[in-house]
């Protein structure tokens, strides 16, 4: 399976509060410019961003929502900050703080 790219990578899942990463945050973003040369501004800022987990496409009324995984609200008005200074052009961002993870998993089951 990993020769075929099945497998991308082994990695080791850390608990994010034993590693004082208490605060996750999604962050539903609506943009104002649709245009090529933005959306790569865009996707290079989300990369150079560490605390961004991980940022999506959107279908419907938000156009991105990132996962965002910080030490506390602080940490994320840093990352927010950061993001404003480098995309500029952005719309609407709001923040949803999460309060409780009921279900995690990165385990993925193919189709039979």
């Amino acid at each position: 399976m990993e020769s075929e790219g099945i497998i991308r990578a082994r990695v080791a899942v850390l608990d994010p509060e034993k590693v004082g990463l208490n605060v996750t945050v999604f962050v539903r973003i609506k943009i104002r410019e649709h245009t090529t040369e933005w959306v790569k501004r865009f996707a290079a800022a989300i990369r150079s961003i560490a605390e961004i987990a991980e940022c999506h496409r959107m279908g419907g009324d938000v156009d991105y929502m990132l996962k965002v995984i910080v030490a506390d609200i602080a940490g994320y008005d840093r990352v927010y900050k950061q993001l404003i200074a480098k995309v500029p052009g952005l719309g609407e961002v709001s923040a949803l703080f999460s309060m409780e993870r009921i279900k995690y998993t990165t385990k993925i089951e193919p189709p039979p």
